[in-house]
């Protein structure tokens, strides 16, 4: 669906990254990792055609992106005291398919209602959002982005600040999204969640980026030499991976 060849990525004439390659296909889910700065961020804004790339190409299977896109940002680009219920907030994800002066419609009111009834979220649709928990708003996120009905979905990290339950529910959500052949991109911290769930990975750091099967782009060597994490986490790392523990190596 996507792929990118030598792209440098950065603002104005700083580059924070060069050299980025990778690939998306349907049904696969693509994690991005990296230390913040590194990069993952700008690569999700290029994209999405809100950053110009300093370098390098992006090709569409199609020609061009597809229409619409799905996003969800981090919860620190959200304002919550805007004034807007759980319901309305769901249901921005159908505006790609209104016209300008168009209000919400009978359609998407309905498929926002089910969204956050498979979010969990049903008996707070008529809540400010600035009554919402992190967690709860992140749900109420998810659900914006099941309306949006994409093909392509972009998700940079999806799971700050939400507890492990939450956590677990919104991973079931985006292996169902994979099952239905949408194509993922996930910008992720957790190396677990990334080793179990995730076939191929983008190690961003210090310039630099390595693409390929998830297991041979995370080991404790690359993620020390792209900065990720301490010689001595690494070390850690490689020890439980070498006494058996089976999901140790995912544990930074």
């Amino acid at each position: 669906m996507l792929s990118g060849e030598g792209l440098v990525l950065g603002y104005g004439n700083d580059a924070v990254a060069g050299g980025v390659d990778f690939s998306l296909s349907a049904g696969e889910i693509l994690a991005v990792i990296g230390y913040n700065g590194s990069g993952k961020s700008t690569l999700v804004k290029s994209i999405l055609g809100v950053t110009p790339l300093l370098g390098g190409r992006l090709h569409w299977s199609a020609g061009a992106p597809p229409a619409p896109i799905g996003y969800l940002g981090q919860l620190s680009e959200f304002d919550r005291r805007f004034p807007m219920r759980v319901i309305d907030l769901a249901a921005t994800g159908g505006w790609a398919g209104l016209g300008f002066f168009q209000g919400a419609g009978r359609t998407t009111r309905q498929a926002a209602e089910a969204a956050l009834e498979q979010v969990g979220l049903s008996d707070a649709a008529t809540l400010p959002l600035h009554k919402l928990s992190a967690g709860q708003l992140q749900r109420a996120l998810f659900a914006r982005t099941i309306v949006q009905d994409a093909r392509l979905i972009i998700l940079d990290e999806p799971f700050a600040a939400v507890d492990q339950s939450t956590e677990a529910d919104l991973m079931a959500l985006i292996l169902d999204w994979s099952r239905q052949g949408r194509a993922l991109m996930v910008v992720l911290h957790n190396l677990s969640a990334v080793l179990e769930h995730c076939s191929a990975a983008l190690l961003m750091g210090r310039g630099r980026s390595v693409y390929g099967p998830t297991r041979e782009v995370l080991t404790p060597e690359r993620l020390v030499d792209r900065g990720y994490m301490a010689a001595d986490q690494a070390a850690l790392i490689a020890a439980a991976s070498s006494a058996g523990s089976g999901k140790g190596d995912g544990r930074a």
